[in-house]
């Protein structure tokens, strides 16, 4: 049966967009020429597609990925008309290319170093736990089109029979629990173990005020210390096979043990952590039989064992977060567009960019009505969003 091609409304544009302040209040224009500068990526001459204009057409692409390439285009086209003083701008799907290739990936990098960061007011409902900010890490693997570059660059996942449809790039993101905003990330190829990813991540974005929560694959002791050296609290999962030794049983039935690098034979620099055991019953879904944890924080009248196996789970929120990125944003999307890996790195920060923008949104609003940000609905969120861009008038350049 033939389908109906997706088309965009005919005035629904750029600079709708940044006027609706979705993208403008996160990424203004001045900030844009700034790190453009930076990174030398500035136009060096007057162009039909300015870098400034490039970049937001990155970030546009990821709020409307269900329409064809050449359709956004189209609108894109139709919204830089700001940036020519009222003369209409024309620009083909190659003149577009070109521009998003002399833009490069660490320009927008570099823009979402600047800009992501932790939303939540300290206090601010469901983001915080006894004066800690409740962050969360974990990694992703999304799709990315089937080009030979992308597959030397990126590498196929494995499989019982073979290799995967789709070479795939794995995407490391720091989570603020209570509004889903991913406030630092790492991209690599699938091969790359998400334990090295993490280190650049934790090494620089970890604050004192922060609570860390991570799965089991992230422990290793090296990790754990620099991860500890930032001041920050822990609380990771730790993996069944991993020798804790009770040392001291505290009055919450969590004990202290102390942790060793592997290479430390003669267990002389090794660290103390709390171990926090239990098992979850009369669960609705699935559970495993037990539950390790290991904690930075030692004194059980500070952070009882309780409340610490229950705020463990708020790790879930990134993968919540993951999904609106893989499912919500990127639509019936199966893979990036983008066609060789400088790109699709590009595109990548770009889709970050423009989540942090919706979640920003999100978060403003249910602040303002003393609501937890994880009352409101992603996808709704968008589809106003979307829908309300017709509206928005306009702005200069």
């Amino acid at each position: 049966m033939a389908r109906t091609r997706k088309a965009l409304a005919a005035r629904v544009d750029v600079a709708h967009l940044i006027s609706a302040g979705v993208l403008a209040a996160v990424c203004p224009r001045p900030l844009i020429e700034e790190v453009l500068a930076e990174t030398g990526r500035a136009s060096q001459r007057e162009r039909l597609l300015p870098a400034p204009a490039v970049v937001y057409y990155v970030m546009v692409l990821a709020l409307w990925r269900e329409a064809p390439l050449e359709e956004v285009l189209r609108v894109v086209c139709e919204g830089l008309q700001w940036l020519g003083g009222g003369k209409k701008v024309e620009a083909s799907k190659s003149a577009i290319s070109q521009a998003r290739s002399r833009l490069g990936a660490e320009a927008m990098k570099r823009l979402a170093q600047r800009v992501l960061r932790p939303l939540a007011a300290p206090g601010a409902a469901g983001a915080w736990w006894r004066g800690r900010r409740l962050m969360a890490l974990d990694g992703s693997c999304l799709d990315v089109a089937d080009e030979r570059a992308n597959a030397e660059f990126f590498g196929y996942p494995g499989t019982s029979r073979g290799q995967s449809a789709f070479p795939q790039a794995r995407v490391l993101g720091l989570l603020e629990c209570g509004t889903h905003a991913i406030v630092a990330a790492e991209m690599a190829p699938y091969a790359c173990d998400e334990r090295t990813m993490a280190a650049g991540v934790l090494g620089t974005w970890l604050r004192e005020d922060m609570l860390l929560l991570a799965d089991r694959g992230f422990y290793s002791f090296k990790l754990w210390k620099l991860a500890e050296s930032s001041g920050a609290a822990l609380l990771w999962r730790v993996r069944a096979g991993i020798n804790l030794p009770v040392e001291k049983v505290l009055a919450d039935g969590s004990y202290l043990s102390t942790v060793y690098d592997s290479a430390d034979e003669a267990r002389r620099d090794g660290t103390v952590v709390r171990v926090i055991e239990y098992a979850l019953k009369n669960s609705a879904t699935a559970t495993q039989s037990s539950y390790r944890l290991v904690t930075t924080l030692l004194e059980a009248k500070e952070a009882p064992a309780l409340e610490l196996a229950a705020l463990y789970h708020e790790r879930w929120e990134v993968e919540g977060a993951f999904d609106e990125l893989k499912t919500h944003l990127r639509g019936a999307s199966t893979v990036l567009r983008s066609k060789t890996p400088e790109l699709v790195q590009q595109e990548l920060w770009g889709l970050l960019l423009a989540h942090f923008a919706v979640r920003q949104l999100m978060a403003q609003a249910a602040w303002g009505q003393k609501l937890d940000a994880d009352r409101l609905s992603f996808v709704h969120a968008v589809r106003v969003i979307k829908r309300k861009l017709p509206q928005a008038a306009a702005i200069p350049p």
